[in-house]
């Protein structure tokens, strides 16, 4: 696992859950929208449908207020925020089956996303953001937690604008802290100082081993809008894509970020 960065970017709790419960709602104002014939529709997300997708988008929030009913763990936080993108890797079948089990489970996706978001509303504020969480990828702090849902809601938001061909709005800080967390993970898996990546207007980072930039124009630039890097970070979109595309910069001979990404696993 990469070496934690030595600065941990600080979030502000109440705006972060703020994010989660705005991107939460504009996912579930869509979903009300969606027929039956659009909840049958393939993702790109292997086997799952539509349906599957939305119902995964519940456990995103769904599984703060597990961890909260949970008793607090003892000693410390186990796992740094910017390690948490490294953790999903080798989770994918337990994710699916527990998606599908959920989506056969509740047929009602109104009432299940009701229910969801109320539960939310009821435990999670007035929470502390070092109250500690017992999740499935080790002891946390709940206001990284939270950070973490916000990944989860703005990829697979995105997910399911692909696949059904809606324009669900994204939360602007949802948006922010989403990209600024995939980035300082880039700058964990890749320390160095050789390389800027800037991700306007919301992140910039420097990585790679090599000659550290001090002063003026970096000779080894990367840059790109958030969810063009979000796309990359997840491997929803190739590296090599997104040059042909002209969707990212990259000047010097050192800004080929190819072997480094996706970072989810």
């Amino acid at each position: 696992m990469p070496p934690s960065r030595k600065r941990a970017r600080r979030y502000d709790l109440v705006r972060t859950r703020t994010a989660v419960q705005a991107q939460f709602a504009h996912v579930r104002s869509a979903v009300g929208t969606l027929t039956p014939e659009q909840l049958a529709l393939p993702t790109r997300l292997g086997a799952w449908t539509v349906r599957e997708l939305a119902v995964h988008l519940t456990t995103a929030v769904s599984h703060v207020t597990r961890n909260l009913e949970l008793p607090e763990p003892s000693g410390g936080p186990g796992l740094a925020l910017d390690q948490w993108p490294f953790s999903t890797a080798g989770r994918a079948d337990r994710i699916a089956a527990d998606t599908e089990a959920l989506a056969a489970e509740r047929p009602d996706l109104d009432a299940l996303y009701a229910e969801v978001a109320g539960r939310f509303e009821e435990l999670v504020p007035g929470v502390g953001e070092d109250r500690l969480l017992p999740t499935r990828v080790g002891v946390m702090r709940l206001g990284d937690f939270l950070v973490t849902r916000t990944v989860e809601l703005v990829v697979h938001t995105d997910d399911l604008n692909a696949a059904t061909g809606l324009d669900i709005p994204y939360d602007r800080q949802a948006l922010a802290a989403c990209t600024r967390l995939l980035a300082d993970a880039l700058a964990a898996k890749a320390p160095g100082g050789s390389v800027e990546v800037r991700i306007p207007p919301f992140a910039v980072v420097q990585c790679v081993e090599g000659p550290r930039h001090t002063r003026g124009t970096p000779p080894n630039v990367v840059e790109t809008d958030p969810l063009t890097w979000i796309r990359l970070a997840t491997g929803r979109t190739r590296w090599s894509a997104a040059l042909d595309a002209a969707q990212v910069g990259a000047s010097g001979e050192r800004a080929d970020l190819g072997d480094l990404l996706p970072l989810l696993g």
